[in-house]
């Protein structure tokens, strides 16, 4: 086994449950834990035998593209995507952060993570 990650990917995007965020807009980060068999790539170099994370990288894109009022929904749509396109994983760990969050105080962020194993 092993663990393929993708760290503080950032997006801007337009989430949030104020019609006034999904106007404005956001500065988010993604983080991606994929965990999956990992051995027969690491022994032969081999892309196919492994989870490519340019692929990842393009899911999450996709779904930051989409609307969402909550950070746990764009979580799971990732984490959904990813179990879609690739079968074989266990587990995939995703947080998603906003910056600055509007909470009426100071706060460099808001982060959920959401973790499912297949």
């Amino acid at each position: 086994m092993g663990v393929i990650a993708l760290e503080g990917i950032e997006f801007f995007a337009y989430h949030g449950f104020h019609s006034e965020e999904q106007k404005v807009g956001n500065k988010y980060a993604v983080d991606i834990e994929v965990e999956s068999n990992i051995e027969q790539a690491a022994e032969n170099d081999e892309l196919g035998d492994t989870v490519n994370y340019e692929l990842i990288y393009k899911i999450a894109k996709k779904e930051m593209k989409k609307p969402s009022k909550l950070l746990e929904h764009i979580a799971n749509r990732i984490i959904e995507q990813i179990f879609t396109s690739y079968p074989g994983i266990d587990k995939v760990k995703v947080a998603v952060s906003k910056f600055n969050p509007p909470i009426g105080g100071i706060c460099k962020k808001a982060k959920v993570t959401i973790e499912k194993i297949k």
